[in-house]
């Protein structure tokens, strides 16, 4: 048995910059911190990539949490609070051509 998908089609693929400003992720922890991002829409696949090198802080995931917002979770492994880099995030964006796409058993 494996798994297939309905509706996978992508309407569009978009790149956009956001200048934004993250807080300090306090020690040995994930937290999601949320951004303005002009365009995106729920329902969109989003990932992020930092304006640079990021020590002892990862951007790790990237989801669209309200119209033009986005949750970017960073992860911080050290023994103390570390603020990410503030500056130009660069986001790419896949809008799904129906919405998000239900999945389906192919026997």
């Amino acid at each position: 048995m494996s798994t297939g998908i309905t509706q996978g089609n992508t309407l569009g693929s978009y790149i956009v910059k956001a200048t934004i400003t993250p807080a300090e992720v306090a020690t040995i922890t994930t937290a999601e911190q949320t951004f303005t991002v002009p365009g995106v829409n729920l329902n969109d696949h989003v990932t992020v990539s930092p304006p640079g090198h990021e020590t002892g802080v990862v951007a790790a995931a990237a989801r669209v949490t309200a119209a033009n917002t986005v949750g970017i979770t960073f992860v911080n492994p050290t023994a103390g609070g570390v603020t990410p880099t503030a500056g130009d995030y660069i986001f790419k964006i896949s809008r799904p051509e129906n919405g998000v796409p239900t999945t389906y058993v192919i026997d």
